[in-house]
């Protein structure tokens, strides 16, 4: 293509990325994710929201297909496979996060890289490397459109619709021009606000559901000829246009195939908003250096960036599960009484006495220290006080789950076990089955599916 500008520049990347061209490394990195987002959906089977975005997919799709719904183990369409799959795999809040971005790529990328390679009988190379794709696209997208994007938009609902673009395009070999068509298509689709925190709704499973979706469509469009606006990131009336006031369209090509973005990305440790994890890390730590209980503390200040408390400070009182993911103060109270923040605390726990005792403890304060590395660095720092009057403090430099305190292949694969367990989605059996899949991918022939259908 002979146009230089930043989505042109996207474009050619994607539609030329080879399997050889990504670093072992990379592509190691690549199948930890992957393993990590197969649990993740898992975990998204009997969610209210996510049960009713898959019964919507089986009205509107096909009773059959190559693609599979890892819920249902149900075949449609890769459109509605990709749908609900990208709905179920950002319920259980566990799927990963790119910090720099504040982007979930898994969640978005590998539910349409899955459809496309079944429907397709496409091979574990093509699949990886279409998926390599998405995570630097949409990771950069995210840099670009900066912090003031993400106080209002759900970043993983907007660049999350270009990095499935040109996901699917890869696995489609869309040409460089084709892929910039695909690329404008999802841009003018991409959405996702957080005004559904306040009313503790369900449209972040639909933000990723959409994202999933629309830019598989976006993809299979450009393939037939559909054109996009050639400039829809950085154009005078584009994304950043009406998204941003920090964009920085130098982010979109930083280093551009020569930074593995996706190897920067976190996996989440604890089931809940991100934002909640420096804490939570900080909080254990005094909690086990000091072998303290939840009644020996009286008071927690969390020393956050303005990030967290755009996002966090929406929910008050948590009226759901879900919501109480979003509660810097719930969230801490299950670390204080549990020890842990999993899929199962939050369940059993999160409208109980101790919980909202706890919960009113907390408080969140913006630090400058904190602030000023966010987003590239997630900084933990809490200040405890105790019945004692002592005043103790605990910082994390690097939360559980980033790269350089990374979670080890298999903690990988007992995180997966154990979110499947959780809703009954797979058998042990067929979760080893899905953990040799995943650490074999570049010797899989054409993608099948996952799980036996039932």
């Amino acid at each position: 293509m002979s146009e230089n500008h930043p989505s042109a520049a996207l474009a050619d990347f994607s539609a030329q990325l080879q399997c050889d061209d990504i670093p072992g490394p990379v592509l190691d990195r690549a199948e930890d994710l992957f393993l990590d987002w197969a649990g993740s959906a898992l975990a998204g089977k009997g969610a209210r929201a996510v049960e009713s975005i898959a019964r919507y997919a089986a009205v509107m799709g096909p009773a059959g297909g190559g693609a599979e719904v890892l819920i249902s183990r149900q075949r449609t369409s890769p459109l509605f496979a990709a749908l609900v799959n990208a709905a179920a795999s950002h319920f259980a809040e566990q799927d990963d996060v790119h910090n720099g971005s504040v982007f979930h790529p898994a969640t978005v990328v590998f539910p349409a890289a899955l459809a496309v390679a079944q429907t397709h009988n496409l091979g574990g190379r093509d699949f990886l490397a279409a998926s390599v794709a998405g995570y630097e696209v949409g990771i950069r997208v995210g840099e670009f459109l900066g912090r003031s994007h993400y106080r209002v938009f759900h970043t993983t609902g907007t660049a999350g619709t270009v990095a499935a673009a040109v996901t699917v395009g890869r696995l489609l070999g869309l040409s460089s021009e084709q892929m910039l068509n695909a690329i404008g298509s999802a841009g003018t689709q991409a959405a996702g606000l957080w005004e559904f925190l306040r009313d503790a709704a369900d449209s972040k499973q639909l933000h990723t559901a959409k994202a999933a979706a629309d830019g598989l469509t976006a993809a299979y469009l450009a393939a037939d000829g559909v054109t996009g606006a050639r400039r829809i990131l950085e154009g005078n009336q584009g994304m950043a246009a009406g998204m941003s006031s920090d964009a920085d369209s130098a982010k979109l090509t930083d280093r551009l195939g020569e930074r593995w973005a996706l190897a920067e990305t976190s996996f989440k440790f604890h089931a809940s908003c991100r934002h909640t994890h420096p804490a939570a890390d900080a909080l254990l730590q005094v909690i086990e250096a000091h072998d303290l209980g939840p009644d020996d503390i009286t008071h927690v200040t969390t020393h956050v960036h303005q990030g967290a408390i755009d996002v966090l400070g929406a929910v008050d009182e948590p009226q759901t599960v879900h919501q109480a993911k979003f509660s810097m103060g719930a969230t801490l109270a299950m670390i204080a009484n549990h020890r842990r923040a999993g899929v199962q605390e939050f369940a059993a726990h999160y409208n109980d006495a101790a919980t909202h005792a706890f919960r009113r403890k907390v408080e969140m304060a913006l630090d400058s220290e904190v602030d000023g590395a966010y987003p590239r660095r997630w900084i933990g720092k809490v200040t405890v006080t105790t019945v004692g009057g002592e005043t103790l403090t605990g910082r994390v430099d690097e939360p559980r789950g980033d790269p350089g305190n990374t979670l080890s292949r298999p903690e990988l694969e007992d995180k997966a076990r154990r979110l499947a367990a959780f809703t009954g989605a797979a058998s042990e059996g067929e979760m080893n089955a899905l953990i040799q899949t995943a650490w074999g991918l570049r010797d899989v022939a054409a993608m099948q599916t996952l799980l036996p259908t039932i």
